[in-house]
């Protein structure tokens, strides 16, 4: 119950930060997509380095375990390419879309029906897809740390400075 609860207040605050943000709004993200406003991208930025620091603070503790995922190339390409066709049609990406919702922005039910149209298209197609895209560039479950044989805290810190780095120049820009 206790983790259920601390699930419920994360999630609220994060959908509070992105209310906040302003990063729920069509305009924002087509800024973005256009690379007029990096608002989104800082916000992104930012949740991941937090992320980071407190998964692997938990990982180091024991406290979690990780379930590392397959790297699975032809799976990330394309997939990643359906995800960004939606999302410049859109204008949402699914997190943004229900907060738009919660909004009242009517417009996000586009972007909720492509998903569960699209998940719907997914599970349909998926027996074909485990003989075909899921098996091009099938590297199995690696990380960036074990590829590159380094701790994962340097990465973490070097990731944290790059993103410094670009919000820097992203202010200097304007954007």
């Amino acid at each position: 119950m206790k983790l259920l609860l601390s699930g419920l207040v994360t999630g609220l605050l994060f959908g509070f930060l992105l209310q906040k943000g302003r990063v729920l709004r069509y305009d924002k993200q087509l800024a973005a997509l256009r690379l007029q406003d990096m608002t989104i991208v800082k916000f992104m930025l930012s949740t991941v380095v937090v992320g980071m620091v407190g998964l692997f603070l938990l990982y180091d503790q024991e406290l979690v375990k990780l379930s590392i995922k397959p790297t699975i190339l032809g799976a990330n390409i394309v997939g990643g390419l359906i995800f960004g066709i939606g999302w410049g049609l859109v204008g949402y990406c699914p997190g943004t879309s229900l907060g738009a919702l919660g909004e009242g922005r009517w417009d996000a039910l586009w972007a909720i029906a492509g998903m569960v149209a699209g998940a719907g298209l997914f599970a349909e197609v998926y027996p074909l897809l485990t003989r075909t895209l899921l098996t091009w560039g099938d590297y199995g479950k690696i990380t960036l740390p074990q590829v590159l044989g380094v701790n994962h805290w340097l990465l973490v810190v070097i990731f944290g400075l790059g993103a410094l780095a670009l919000f820097r120049w992203f202010e200097k820009k304007g954007l």
